[in-house]
């Protein structure tokens, strides 16, 4: 089993990615909104991080818009199955802007349907 993890920048897909993934019986994943910390240093207003801030300016948005973190535990023969699902809603993840996605190994769990 394998924790997948997808950084959703896309956030208005959300709803059309997770009708998808239960389409497929991905089911029981947890969404949170999340902040890259680029961007968090984009809002700070520490005098200290002024040079990163003025490198950051050019290449982000400074807006302090949210992603959306999609965490799901996956079989591991189930993972191709769940990147492709991915990538029909929001595109190739080789593309920039349109999210990251990576799994970690799961030891043990307990009151999932399987």
């Amino acid at each position: 089993m394998k924790l997948l993890i997808f950084i959703l920048t896309k956030t208005e897909k959300l709803d059309t990615l997770a009708k998808e993934l239960a389409k497929h019986e991905f089911t029981g994943a947890t969404v949170i909104k999340s902040w890259g910390i680029a961007r968090r240093i984009l809002q700070s207003n520490d005098e200290t991080l002024s040079n990163i801030v003025g490198s950051l300016r050019k290449i982000l948005n400074p807006e302090n818009v949210p992603n959306n973190t999609v965490f799901m535990v996956v079989k591991d023969e189930k993972i191709p199955e769940a990147i492709n699902v991915i990538e029909s809603v929001v595109g190739s993840l080789d593309e920039p802007d349109n999210g990251l996605v990576f799994t970690l190994p799961v030891a043990f769990v307990k009151g999932m349907k399987h």
